[in-house]
């Protein structure tokens, strides 16, 4: 229940003291808040996960992001609460360092700047995978390996951040937008033609060629798709009326990518087989739209999911470096982190520790395994996140005074953290070393570098 802003007051003023005034301006609304989160999730996924998904589980994959959306829910409701007690930049670092503590902390931290460079990588690599095959239908000479062509938009996106984008928030709602309107018209077109037209699809013996079984690990390997809503609450500070904004805008940008995913998967399963879908991989919705639309259908598939793949990518290697933000504002990783650039107004270094790693994974890294180690990293945060919020309802710290308050307290966070923990026992095993090594990483880091940082109930 959210209650009335003039009641609960601003926890942002409550929580500054008086002779600092806060950094940010409140100049976000509910809309702006509603297109980060499905900006962020309605992006490369919706364009790369339709034939990985089905070729793993065939039209069964539909069950799997609609049990991913069941979790993102679960973990939305708390961090919704968390973010209206603490709504300033950060996000689940913030909720986490000062409720379980800073190893905790450091876990959170690291493991979202990691999570959103292996993000980022994934998205890359179906975008050297989308110009590869866009070049090869337009027969236009040699076709470079797609390696080498995510290698080189990693640089160029990171040089351009580097730089500085004064106008990249705008420009990446507006591609939002186009990429939207695009595939609201092709998934009407498609299901018209399929539902109306064409007499429907086969569904009873065909719904889950591989068994329900295959339900579970297809949801652990697209949760990558549901990764945006929590990127609305690294700007909390930024937003107006947050008890209010931050839930609605959180479950309503999961609503509608769930719906868009479901729409999508659903057709792109019904026209192609699953062992075709595996074929064909991250490019397999262009088919579908080549065997729907012809050749223009593909080529405009084609062009929507470069946009796609480029402006994830985009804001995920900025959300990588902002995470290294909040980590050397509370001293666990060195201050030069958080520094910026006199000439080009921008942390180089920062943008440089997001974008190198990627500029690497790009080269080596699978699709599968790049999205699935990038959910395993946020899945832990979500579950900590959950975690979080029993811990401040148990302990009622001074200043803790959240304007929306997440329903059926206890059980729906601690069922949301074991839930996200759960999720990630379904990964491949590869993903799981690497995410465990990553999260190895991080705790040797806070022990060496940083053992006498504690942040335990401290909301500033």
């Amino acid at each position: 229940m959210v209650k009335d802003p003039e009641e609960v007051g601003n926890p942002e003023d409550a929580a500054t003291p008086p002779d600092k005034k806060p950094a940010l301006t409140r100049s976000l609304g509910f809309w702006e808040a509603l297109t980060i989160g499905t900006g962020t999730m309605v992006g490369a996924g919706i364009f790369l996960f339709p034939g990985l998904a089905g070729g793993e589980a065939g039209m069964a994959a539909t069950l799997s992001f609609a049990l991913g959306a069941g979790v993102a829910i679960l973990v939305a409701l708390p961090a919704s609460e968390l973010a209206s007690a603490m709504p300033r930049s950060g996000g689940g670092y913030q909720f986490v360092s000062r409720s379980l503590g800073a190893l905790p902390g450091s876990l959170v931290g690291i493991g979202q700047w990691a999570g959103l460079v292996f993000a980022s990588a994934f998205y890359l690599a179906g975008f050297g995978e989308y110009l590869r095959e866009l070049l090869k239908e337009l027969r236009l000479g040699p076709v470079p390996d797609s390696r080498w062509i995510a290698f080189g938009a990693t640089l160029l996106l990171t040089g351009v951040a580097m730089v500085g984008t004064r106008h990249a928030g705008k420009l990446q709602d507006s591609v939002v937008g186009v990429l939207l309107l695009l595939l609201g018209a092709f998934l009407t077109y498609g299901l018209v033609e399929l539902l109306v037209l064409g007499g429907g699809p086969a569904l009873p013996e065909d719904f889950a060629p591989r068994g329900f079984a295959a339900v579970f690990p297809t949801a652990a390997l697209i949760f990558t798709s549901y990764l945006g809503f929590i990127q609305i609450t690294t700007v909390a500070g930024d937003i107006r009326k947050p008890a209010r904004n931050i839930p609605r805008a959180m479950l309503g940008s999961i609503g509608l990518v769930a719906v868009l995913y479901l729409l999508t998967i659903f057709l792109t399963t019904s026209v192609l087989e699953p062992d075709r879908l595996r074929e064909l991989g991250g490019t397999a919705l262009t088919e579908v739209a080549r065997s729907l639309l012809g050749v223009l259908g593909a080529l405009v598939v084609f062009v929507a999911g470069l946009l796609a793949t480029l402006s994830s990518a985009n804001a995920s290697i900025l959300g990588s470096s902002r995470s290294l933000f909040a980590l050397a504002s509370d001293s666990l990783i060195p201050d030069g982190m958080s520094r910026v650039n006199r000439a080009f107004g921008t942390p180089v270094r920062s943008l440089a520790l997001a974008g190198g790693p990627v500029a690497g994974l790009v080269l080596f890294g699978r699709l599968e395994i790049l999205a699935e180690v990038a959910s395993i990293l946020h899945l832990v945060m979500y579950g900590l996140i959950c975690f979080a919020l029993l811990y401040f309802r148990w302990k009622l710290p001074d200043g803790y005074q959240p304007g929306f308050r997440a329903p059926g307290h206890p059980v729906l966070p601690a069922l949301g953290g074991v839930a996200s923990f759960a999720l990630i026992a379904w990964m491949e095993y590869h993903a799981l070393l690497i995410g465990g090594v990553v999260l190895l990483a991080a705790t040797a880091w806070h022990f060496l570098y940083a053992p006498e940082v504690r942040l335990r109930g401290q909301l500033r």
